[in-house]
Order: structure tokens, then sequence, then C-alpha cells
């Protein structure tokens, strides 16, 4: 028989389909090092995907549907703007433009609408061209070594993305994740609260590029990514 795994609900983004950074996180987990996980349509909730092995890389299938795929990268080359402290990260998450009522209310990571989100609110930093917001991991995204899982990380380096990208636009357009590129250098801890960042990189028709990094509270950089963003046709 042949792997499966499923995005459980409690990890959506939008309303009715997987957050696109926890579920590329989880491809990502089925790899070794860093990784670039191309999501091809939106991620089933609860339902069991079939892991397809090809070399360096997987493949996640939903009935024979490809939805995920994940390939090993030697590195990622990134740079990332001069840190935001975590004072600045505060104040910055009071001007978040998420919404209850948008697509991502509900989102695990950044919702509006939900008691039990992550609070990851990046708002933009006054005078730097980024936006920022607070993370303290909570207890249960710990694996059995104390560490927090690395699906929790990628996630909250996606969200902020989106928020880097259309700052200075009254009415963000949708746009939501299709690829991402994560590296993550070191060890992060529940209960310790860090910074999350993102800063636009280019937008190129439909297609938005945006880095984001995790900070903790001195400002070293633990992990980086790099997202590419799709506007939708029409």
């Amino acid at each position: 028989m042949s792997a499966s795994l499923a995005i459980p609900s409690e990890f959506n983004g939008p309303v009715e389909s997987g957050n696109g950074g926890y579920s590329s996180g989880i491809a990502a987990g089925l790899l070794e090092g860093p990784a670039e996980v191309t999501l091809r349509r939106p991620v089933p909730l609860d339902r069991r995907l079939d892991v397809e092995r090809d070399g360096a890389g997987v493949r996640l299938l939903d009935d024979g549907g490809l939805v995920i795929e994940a390939r090993e990268v030697s590195e990622l080359e990134l740079d990332v703007p001069a840190p935001v402290s975590v004072v600045e990260a505060r104040r910055a998450a009071a001007g978040y433009r998420g919404s209850s009522e948008d697509v991502f209310r509900s989102c695990f990571v950044c919702g509006r609408a939900r008691a039990d989100a992550f609070g990851v609110n990046a708002g933009a930093v006054e005078g730097r061209g980024v936006v920022a917001s607070p993370w303290t991991p909570p207890a249960w995204t710990a694996n059995g070594d104390g560490r927090v899982r690395d699906e929790f990380v990628w996630a909250v380096l996606d969200c902020p993305t989106y928020f880097a990208l259309y700052m200075d636009r009254p009415e963000p357009p949708l746009s939501v994740l299709g690829r991402f590129t994560v590296r993550v250098h070191r060890p992060v801890v529940p209960g310790e609260e860090y910074v999350v960042m993102a800063w636009p990189i280019e937008i190129d028709g439909r297609k938005h590029h945006a880095g984001s990094a995790l900070l903790s509270p001195s400002g070293e950089v633990l992990a980086v990514a790099r997202a590419l963003l799709i506007e939708p046709r029409g």
C-alpha cells in the first residue's frame, strides 16, 4: 500500500483549503534539508493524499490529481533586510490589514475571525518598507525534542508575504501561494516571542515575489523564505 497523509482541517488558510505554508512544510518534511514546494491546486482538508516519490522529490496527489510537488534545493539565497525589533513588530501588528470577513478570516496563522489563531498579524513597519508581527509559538507546536515543528515555521513565514506585497494598495488583490522555498537555520522553541518580517521583491504581471524571515528577539535570522504568489486570472 502506498504512503499517504492528510492536512487536518484545523490547519486551513482559506476557509476550505489548507494553509499554503503549512501544507508546503508537511511536503518538505518528507525530504532532507531546504526544499522548494509548488502548490498546483488548493490543498483539500481531511482527505488522504497519496505520496509518490521521484528521485530527490515528492508529489502529493488527490485521486490521481497533482496537488503539491516538492524538491530538495542546495541553498536559498536571499538578501534579508535589517532586523525588526520585538517592540517595532508589536507596533506594526496594530496596523494589520486583515479583516474578519476576508477569504483568510479563519486562517490558523493570521485569521481575524479565529480565536485560536497564531496571531501573526503583520503590519507595515514605519519607514521601513517591510511588514512584521511578533509570534510566540504555543507549547503544542513542539515535537518530542522540544523544538517547534518545521511545518509551523513554514506556516508563519507564509502569511506575512501577502501583506508585504500590498502595503501601498488600498484594496489588495486576491493572490495565493504558488511556490515556497524555505530554509530553517536554527531551532525555534515554544514560549519565546519571535519576530516574523516580510518584504516585497518583485511583481511581474500576475506573479508576485516576496521574502520573509523569522528572527530571534536579538535579531538573529532563524529561518528564511521566498514566496511566489499568483494573482488568479479574472
